[in-house]
């Protein structure tokens, strides 16, 4: 049960159903209140109309005896003076509250019942007054008790006294209507209500069936840990479906990812047991005949050794996302000592350009380790010449190294950048060396923001740009 009302169509149609209930109810509170107000409204207009239709009378002079008043059960009519003394009710009016005289039994007075045409041939006509007071109450009309909206009219009448005028309206017509439409809402709600839950459950569950192929796919895929498998996409354009996309990119990444990686360390492991077997030859040998020591072999094993250990541990932690650092690294002056250093080397290299002011943010290990990867890969191919070049270009720093060997083909160029790649011609781990030197070049490269690419030099051989940010441009 928890689980149900857990899930997000539980919760959408739980919160659709309760938001167009809190809706419905508002609406019809208000619907009653203002069908409540418009037929008391009109109760009030009746309740006037037959008041003042009794008040004309009285201002006109008619005796209270002669009033034509009408039906107790339609318009119930009482007629007091200003000491509460009713003058006059509706015929079979039993009872009535409400009006603030509760009598309804005439008081006899012969003064108020007094024919004027005894004694004024024309007389003026009463004073009739304003619509003072409104108010509910009850009046019992021949043995039935009903509900009515009484109106007040002051008059005066044919003694020149100010008498008090209650005529009522029925307010059965009102209460019908408003418990008829009560009556519509409290079994319309719920049925209301059934409907938009039912229709949000099926609508959601609809929308969300998409989700729950990709919750089980990827399930399935989590518990294969088979990275070929890519969640089904709806054909839709919806979120549902850019997150399957997403979800399958991500897919596709991570297989790449994980292939890389396996790719590596198979590598890696090939790699590291080349020299690691020949160096347990020699020293196997040199411990059994120790004249047949190959001690030169065995340095150079162990110093190429190293440096692929280096070189693995620098891609280990740049794949770890190990960043660069913010130090000040002035990058003619790197070039100039990185080429100082290298005073053994085949081929001479020369410094043709190393412009100051070039300061870079970074690591100043790692963009050594560049210039030097760069440097090794001209001499296993260059001639007779390697030129280095620092300077400013369009806002940025450029480091171009240059050889005059025979080049990188066209549909090498990328292909060079990848790690354990040597082309056909340096496949020798003598003097190819392991293939990890430029791609952590452009690993390096590109988490200083910069890019390193591969072209043809004037000279005919390679031409490697390095294009850095200056400090402070990133």
């Amino acid at each position: 049960m928890s689980r149900m009302f857990g899930s997000i169509r539980a919760k959408a149609t739980l919160g659709a159903t309760l938001v167009v209930a809190v809706a419905l109810v508002a609406a019809g509170v208000a619907v009653l209140l203002s069908l409540r107000s418009n037929l008391s409204d009109q109760a009030d207009a009746d309740a006037d109309n037959a008041a003042r239709q009794v008040a004309a009378q009285i201002a006109a002079r008619t005796p209270y005896k002669d009033l034509d008043l009408p039906d107790g059960d339609e318009h119930p009519v009482q007629v007091v003076d200003r000491d509460d003394r009713v003058l006059a009710v509706s015929d079979d009016l039993e009872a009535i509250h409400g009006t603030g005289a509760p009598g309804v039994r005439p008081v006899p007075n012969p003064e108020a019942d007094r024919d004027d045409d005894d004694e004024d041939d024309d007389p003026e006509p009463g004073e009739l007054g304003e619509i003072t007071w409104h108010s509910e109450g009850r009046a019992t009309v021949d043995g039935e008790e009903a509900a009515y909206r009484f109106a007040q009219v002051e008059v005066t009448d044919l003694r020149d006294e100010t008498v008090l005028v209650y005529a009522g309206a029925p307010l059965d017509a009102q209460h019908s209507a408003v418990g008829s439409a009560a009556t519509a809402m409290l079994i319309g709600l719920p049925a209301l209500l059934l409907v938009v839950g039912g229709t949000t459950w099926l609508v959601t569950r609809r929308a969300l069936r998409p989700v729950e192929g990709i919750r089980a796919e990827m399930a399935a895929i989590t518990a294969s840990e088979d990275l070929s498998r890519r969640v089904p996409e709806p054909d839709a354009h919806d979120e549902v479906a850019r997150l399957a996309r997403t979800t399958n990119e991500t897919l596709a990444a991570l297989e790449a990812s994980v292939e890389r990686q396996r790719r590596f360390v198979a590598d890696a492991s090939h790699e590291l047991r080349s020299p690691i077997a020949s160096l347990r030859t020699q020293l196997e040998v040199g411990a059994a005949h120790p004249e047949l020591l190959d001690v030169d072999g065995a340095v150079e094993d162990t110093v190429r050794l190293q440096q692929l250990a280096a070189d693995l541990l620098l891609l280990a932690r740049l794949d770890a996302g190990e960043r660069p650092g913010e130090a000040k690294v002035d990058l003619a002056a790197l070039v100039r000592e990185e080429v100082s250093q290298r005073t053994g080397d085949r081929v001479q290299v020369t410094v043709t350009a190393a412009e100051e002011g070039l300061e870079l943010a970074g690591s100043r290990s790692q963009l050594g380790r560049v210039l030097g990867n760069l440097l090794d890969n001209a001499q296993r191919h260059a001639r007779s010449r390697i030129e280095v070049a620092a300077r400013r270009e369009d806002g940025r720093a450029v480091v171009t190294v240059a050889d005059d060997g025979d080049g990188v083909p066209e549909a090498e160029r990328e292909r060079i950048f990848q790690r354990f790649v040597r082309l056909d011609d340096a496949r020798t781990r003598d003097d190819g060396g392991a293939g990890l030197g430029l791609a952590i070049a452009r690993d390096v490269a590109a988490r200083h923001g910069g890019t390193l690419t591969v072209a043809r030099s004037p000279q005919g051989g390679a031409l490697f740009s390095l294009d850095l940010p200056l400090r402070g441009s990133r």
